[in-house]
């Protein structure tokens, strides 16, 4: 999956119904015994097919402590991508999936992606062709799942890229396909989500996140609004960070920041319900460059929503399979046209290994999402090569396969380091 810098927008419509609703009906959360457990033991999937072929080509030749840094990796839990196929096929996936980790005692992480205008036709583009074959999908998904206990991530990027959107500042987003109808595409989109949401929140053991981006993309008002929209009230809450390398650390303050958004444009005062955009945010009146200056968000929402019971906030959860060493910076005085700091980015490393102790009364977990060694893409910094100028010029593996080099990278550079 492939996270672009990018923001889209919903129809100015849509934006004026949210604000109705969001005054109208207080945000509440999910059922109490839905969210992820605490202690609870995440399973970990049948390893990628390259990984297995990697750890035996090393093994062959002799670098052992490479092989058995991979097998570690690969026996983390982390989640499993389900990305399309028939119902019929769907379900079976998910329920061999979640009968072999109950077998374990364990829960699995599930990922749903399969959206229309999936990524935005870009590294990663799929998903439903309509809104009702879309729907059918998430039945049978959910047939899948029936009674067990899973988490659901629903569909990455699902928020952060929305065909035809208008953001919460009126401008109008970069998503346009020329397939999608610009009148319906966005409302569609949050109908979609919706529908998704209410079908897997009712099963009786299933948590559910939606996208909340993260913290160096979607402002905290633009997240929260679309977030809403969605139906996160309905939902256990929304994940961040997924595919992605930003620093826990600022995600904890970003997952923080829009629970008390959410909270102040549904359930605050009168006069607030629906102007998620007078949220303070990580751009404003913090210093996105300086974390030091993310107090002064901190401060805002200390003065405008006050200390609110966690149990009456939206929770969330965090992608810390790749951001053991934090974003990456293109190198100095680089002429590439778009240095795509989130595709592949060179010596990053494996973060936090999967928990429900995060420290942080609104973070239900610290998840792998992304599976580690996958690509995000065949990415070539805007050059149109085809070829990875960061990465000596060559061709990376296409979104989704298996990249032997990154895999490397990610145990030499873990943080902590893998024992």
């Amino acid at each position: 999956m492939a996270l672009t810098p990018f923001r889209r927008r919903a129809l100015t419509a849509v934006a004026a119904v949210a604000a109705t609703l969001a005054a109208a009906v207080p945000f509440s959360p999910a059922p109490a015994g839905a969210e992820i457990r605490d202690g609870v033991r995440f399973s970990t999937p049948r390893p990628d097919h390259g990984a297995v072929a990697q750890i035996a080509r090393l093994t062959a030749t002799g670098h052992h402590r490479q092989a058995a840094a991979l097998r570690t990796m690969i026996r983390t839990p982390q989640a499993v991508w389900v990305t399309g196929g028939s119902a019929a096929t769907v379900t079976r996936t998910v329920n061999a999936e979640v009968r072999r980790a109950a077998g374990k005692k364990s829960v699995p992480v599930l990922v749903a992606y399969n959206i229309p205008f999936r990524d935005c036709a870009q590294y990663s583009a799929g998903g439903a062709t309509s809104v009702a074959e879309y729907e059918q999908w998430i039945d049978a998904f959910a047939r899948g799942i029936g009674g067990h206990e899973v988490a659901v991530m629903l569909e990455p990027d699902g928020l952060g890229i929305i065909p035809w959107y208008t953001t919460i500042n009126g401008s109008q987003d970069w998503c346009r396909p020329a397939e999608a109808d610009p009148a319906t595409a966005a409302a569609d989109r949050f109908a979609m989500l919706t529908y998704a949401v209410d079908k897997l929140s009712a099963l009786p053991r299933t948590s559910v996140y939606l996208d909340g981006t993260h913290s160096a993309w979607l402002g905290v008002g633009d997240a929260a609004d679309r977030l809403v929209k969605a139906g996160v009230g309905r939902a256990d809450g929304f994940f961040l960070n997924v595919s992605n390398y930003e620093t826990t650390e600022r995600q904890l303050k970003y997952g923080n920041w829009i629970a008390k958004c959410v909270h102040y444009g549904t359930a605050g005062p009168e006069w607030a319900r629906g102007h998620f955009e007078w949220c303070a945010s990580q751009y404003y009146p913090a210093d996105p460059a300086d974390f030091s200056t993310w107090v002064r968000t901190d401060e805002w929402y200390a003065e405008n929503v006050g200390d609110v019971p966690a149990d009456r906030l939206a929770h969330f959860v965090v992608d810390t399979s790749r951001n053991g060493q934090g974003p990456w910076t293109a190198p100095a005085g680089v002429t590439w046209p778009d240095p795509q700091t989130w595709c592949n980015p060179p010596d990053r490393g494996l973060g936090l290994r999967p928990t429900t102790a995060t420290g942080d009364p609104l973070a239900d977990a610290f998840l792998w999402v992304k599976t580690p060694g996958q690509s995000d893409g065949q990415c070539d910094r805007g050059t149109g090569t085809g070829r990875d100028p960061a990465r000596g010029g060559i061709a990376d593996p296409p979104a989704g396969a298996w990249f032997a080099e990154q895999a490397l990278e990610l145990v030499r550079y873990a943080n902590p380091p893998l024992r």
